[in-house]
């Protein structure tokens, strides 16, 4: 009972928190095709890499339901489900660690970890990804720990689901596959969960198939050779990505960092078959996002910031670090070190210059801040017919199509540029 009660209070405090920070205006990114999507209400039939089939069919039947416009049910599906996940972390590792100050604490840092508050602030799709990712990993640490045998099933259903909101989780398979070898003396669960998990994943490509699109499809665009383009760097270019990889990761786990290596280094001490499983998980996820060149490629690390995220809940869980709970308030500091950031880097004449050329866009603000109220939006950008000193083409072809929607509704380029 007072697990369930700690994880709704943590769900109803990032609710707060997410929704007081969320964008006042759709910001620039993807996000306004996401709107656009679910203002049409036209639901998804296919189900591609761009497509995010379940994530704006979701928020197209929110919208529907509960009579919420597109803006504001796509606020809703990100913002639930990102305090959603912070409480699914609560309870992992609370399973995991049976601490309740070490779940507590590493809930709250993965809450303000950066890449996850920020992408619980717009709309994009990474919060709704992943709360189904985080249930996988919470089921798997359910047969690991407690022995509860259907959650083996229910960790091919959540991965299955997952495939259908991004189908980056592809790379989550193999850790599946390696879990299920572990319970292989479960006939009946594994069974059944392996059965469960391959109508999912193949149902994306009957869907697609069905429709006249090509086999590839689930996993392919049109819209870009990011793939391709990525497997062309040169040595030095992946240095680069190696070392930027690192920087998101101190931004968004600080000092906390340690104790996710301790966190490591004891779980491969005492639960070696579960370390495996999770350590696959988790270089697939760092080694894809590390290298995969495209201009947000910081979103593609949340699956891995998730278990690392246990891990440090883990690590702090070790009588060693016992002492640490005294001061593990200090978690609640970590927004304090991105106002901290942010000014150092504004005092800077590099900071000042990177300020100004992503000016059109929120600044520095947009960059090293997680929250976005009072933030730039692209509707307003596109209607005074700003420019940007960078190719942002894309945006502004779906900021001109939502216009034009809705100003067929009725609205006036006055009310548009204030959304």
């Amino acid at each position: 009972m007072k697990r369930s009660l700690s994880a709704i209070v943590l769900f109803f405090v990032f609710l707060v928190i997410y929704y007081i920070g969320s964008f006042t205006k759709i910001p620039f990114a993807d996000c306004v095709g996401f709107v656009l999507s679910v203002e049409k209400g036209e639901f998804e039939t296919t189900a591609t890499a761009t497509s995010h089939f379940l994530y704006t069919n979701t928020a197209i039947l929110i919208k529907n339901l509960i009579g919420l416009n597109a803006i504001e049910a796509s606020r809703f599906l990100v913002v639930t489900s990102g305090a959603a996940t912070v409480s699914v972390i609560y309870l992992t590792v609370k399973s995991i660690a049976r601490t309740e100050w070490a779940a507590i604490t590493a809930a709250f840092v993965f809450g303000f970890s950066f890449s996850f508050w920020r992408n619980a602030e717009i709309v994009e799709v990474y919060t709704y990804n992943s709360l189904w990712v985080s249930l996988f990993f919470f089921s798997m640490a359910k047969v690991f720990i407690e022995k509860k045998n259907i959650h083996i099933i229910l960790s091919s259903l959540f991965l299955g689901i997952s495939l259908w909101v991004h189908i980056q989780n592809i790379l989550l398979i193999p850790a599946l596959i390696l879990f299920l070898f572990y319970f292989k003396e479960e006939k009946r669960h594994v069974y059944s969960s392996l059965a469960l998990f391959i109508i999912l994943f193949s149902s994306l490509f009957i869907l697609n198939i069905a429709q006249g699109l090509p086999f590839k499809s689930p996993y392919s665009s049109d819209q870009g050779t990011w793939v391709q383009d990525s497997l062309k760097q040169t040595p030095v270019q992946l240095v680069k990505d190696l070392l930027l990889s690192f920087t998101y990761l101190v931004y968004n786990f600080n000092i906390f960092i340690f104790f996710g290596i301790a966190g490591i280094a004891l779980l491969y001490r005492l639960n070696k078959k579960m370390f495996y499983v999770f350590f696959v998980a988790a270089v697939l996820v760092y080694g894809f996002s590390t290298f995969y060149i495209v201009s947000d490629n910081y979103v593609f690390f949340i699956p891995f910031n998730i278990i690392f995220a246990l891990s440090i809940g883990y690590g702090l869980s070790s009588a060693r670090y016992a002492s640490f709970k005294k001061v593990s308030w200090i978690c609640l500091l970590i927004p304090l070190g991105y106002v901290l950031c942010y000014n150092i880097a504004l005092s800077t004449e590099k900071g000042k210059q990177a300020h100004e050329f992503k000016k059109y866009k929120g600044g520095l603000n947009y960059y090293l801040l997680p929250w976005m109220n009072n933030n730039a939006g692209i509707l307003e950008f596109t209607i005074d017919k700003k420019t940007a000193p960078e190719p942002i083409h894309w945006m502004t072809f779906s900021a001109l199509e939502y216009i034009k929607v809705l100003k067929s509704k009725g609205y006036t380029e006055e009310q548009i540029r204030k959304l």
